[in-house]
């Protein structure tokens, strides 16, 4: 067996954070009852708009490593995952998530998304081919982080954002998650809401044009624990 995380959220939030979108600051997470609960609407994240592999809803969010600045400790609490220094090597590791949610439309799929940064360069794998259920009820239930790249989707880059954002090998990625662990919505395909003038794709959705609501994921998450437990490669 290996080195286990841990976080029951039973002490706070545990450095899980809310990013609000690409200008406010983070955001933080609200503790009920031993739960950590994430509520929409969540912003729509254009930074992986096509050509990239598209967009996506960000729920709750664990940086991996440090330093952080004041706002971050204030809104995310003491984060024990970087604080000691939890292995970066997620390959193979077992993720086992007890959620629950109500989400629409109910197709609405979240899946982990794991981040790491390479040479200068962010790269984003969503675990698509094994997404967590939601349920009105908890369940708990657990994905293997398989290096496999039929299970991922590589995010890339929208174009203009290719300096920061892009691909680099899944093995290199996962074994090496150095930005953050998150909980996201994915795919979304949102619409614009009335006449727009030029490609959707180019421009800022939810910020450069309105999107209907219908189109992006609404509801909520709670989760009352998340444990993760690292192949003793």
């Amino acid at each position: 067996m290996g080195l286990i995380y841990h976080e029951t959220f039973d002490n706070g939030p545990g450095g899980w954070i809310r990013v609000v979108d690409n200008i406010l600051p983070l955001a933080g997470l609200p503790v009920r009852e031993g739960s950590i609960w994430s509520w929409g609407p969540w912003w729509v994240d254009y930074n992986h708009a096509p050509p990239g592999a598209g967009y996506l809803q960000l729920l709750m969010c664990l940086p991996t490593r440090g330093p952080f600045g004041e706002h971050q400790l204030e809104v995310g609490g003491t984060n024990r995952f970087a604080g000691e220094q939890y292995p970066l090597d997620f390959r193979e590791a077992l993720v086992t998530v007890c959620l629950k949610g109500e989400l629409e439309p109910p197709n609405s799929q979240v899946c982990l998304l794991v981040q790491g940064s390479h040479n200068g360069k962010v790269s984003g794998w969503v675990l698509t081919g094994r997404p967590l259920a939601v349920n009105r009820d908890f369940t708990e239930q657990s994905v293997t982080l398989t290096p496999d790249p039929h299970l991922w989707t590589c995010l890339g880059a929208r174009c203009g954002r290719e300096e920061m954002y892009g691909f680099v090998p899944l093995d290199t990625i996962l074994g090496n998650v150095n930005v953050n662990l998150y909980l996201v919505v994915f795919p979304v395909h949102p619409r614009p809401l009335g006449p727009l003038a030029g490609d959707p794709h180019q421009l800022r959705a939810g910020r450069d044009y309105p999107l209907w609501p219908s189109s992006i994921a609404q509801g909520y998450i709670a989760v009352d624990t998340i444990r993760v437990e690292f192949s003793a490669l």
